[in-house]
């Protein structure tokens, strides 16, 4: 049986995705914001430490994405190759290191769920929507004064909406998803017993190249939903916000640590 991942087949073929490398190409709008510690805190499992520094730190980041194998096959394919997600990224520490950790994410196409899962982000079905830059009609160009618009929902509910202004570059996209991720990878073990599968990885991109960064305003409003917790995060202070492309190499992570208890 062949195959990176489920369903495996005698060919491989059906598998929702290949092995890796995998490549990304994007378009990331990213909106920074201090929240209660203590929430953060809530979703850092033993033995993830909040920061010292700015601990209250939330990303919350809309990303439209083309990504493909190492045959490129799939941005000929493109139904293959194009999604959208958001996520929140929070940091924290690990023996005295700084990591960035996922604790919440929506993508809109099954290949994603896939992928995320092997890498420990937690990965849910959404809709996602951001305004694209263009150089001719309506559309914003990256310059100072354009205006971007991000939309997130799930199961018919509206979770999350930001407007960002750019105001000028910036020789960054933020500081809240700018180190190595801290992940979990759980899965329950079929009899009940606890769990299977239970590592802490470090997961990040192998090569990385990025486009000019802007930064400016933004207003952000999250919503609650009875089945997701991202509204727990509430805005407090808004830090700032970014546009940026970038384009990412995935190759494989590194087990930090297993058999931990949740």
């Amino acid at each position: 049986m062949r195959g990176f991942s489920y369903p495996k087949s005698a060919t491989g073929r059906s598998a929702l995705v290949p092995e890796p490398p995998w490549f990304y190409s994007g378009d990331l709008l990213t909106v920074e914001y201090r929240t209660d510690p203590a929430r953060v805190a809530e979703l850092l499992p033993p033995p993830l430490d909040l920061a010292e520094d700015d601990p209250g730190a939330v990303a919350l980041i809309w990303a439209d994405w083309q990504s493909c194998g190492s045959s490129r096959e799939e941005l000929l394919d493109p139904v293959r190759a194009q999604y959208k997600e958001c996520f929140a990224v929070v940091r924290c520490r690990y023996q005295g290191r700084l990591f960035s950790r996922c604790v919440y994410i929506w993508v809109d196409k099954d290949f994603a769920i896939a992928r995320g899962l092997h890498q420990g982000y937690p990965k849910k079905l959404g809709s996602i929507h951001q305004t694209r830059p263009h150089p001719y009609g309506p559309a914003p160009r990256l310059e100072a004064g354009a205006r971007f618009g991000a939309t997130l929902a799930a199961a018919d509910r509206r979770l999350a909406e930001a407007v960002v202004t750019l105001r000028e570059p910036s020789e960054t996209n933020g500081f809240v998803n700018a180190h190595p991720m801290a992940h979990n990878r759980w899965v329950e073990s079929i009899d009940g017993n606890g769990l299977a599968l239970d590592e802490l990885v470090q997961s990040g991109a192998s090569s990385f190249e990025a486009g000019p960064a802007w930064r400016g305003d933004a207003s952000l409003t999250l919503l609650e939903a009875p089945t997701e917790e991202l509204a727990s995060l509430e805005v407090h202070e808004i830090i700032g916000a970014y546009y940026r492309q970038v384009g990412v190499r995935w190759d494989a992570g590194t087990l930090l640590t297993s058999g931990q208890t949740r």
